[in-house]
């Protein structure tokens, strides 16, 4: 599995690999694999998630603190 995939990409990675298990034509020992590969895609998904958040909460902080009248 690659770290460098962008959200895109391993949210299309994580579809596929459910829709296989989910088709249940896998082997046992495939299928203990695409889970493992469906957890993998899954943390790379939640860590853009989690990028894109921060940076939305840095770029929503003042950088003056706002004062009301």
């Amino acid at each position: 599995m690659n770290d460098e995939l962008t959200y895109e990409q391993a949210l299309e990675r994580l579809d596929r690999t459910l829709k296989e298990l989910e088709d249940g034509d896998l082997p046992l020992d495939r299928a203990l694999r695409a889970v493992d590969e469906a957890r993998t895609y899954l943390k790379i998904c939640q860590a853009r998630l989690d990028a894109a958040r921060q940076k939305i909460e840095v770029r929503a902080e003042p950088s003056e603190p706002v004062t009301e009248p």
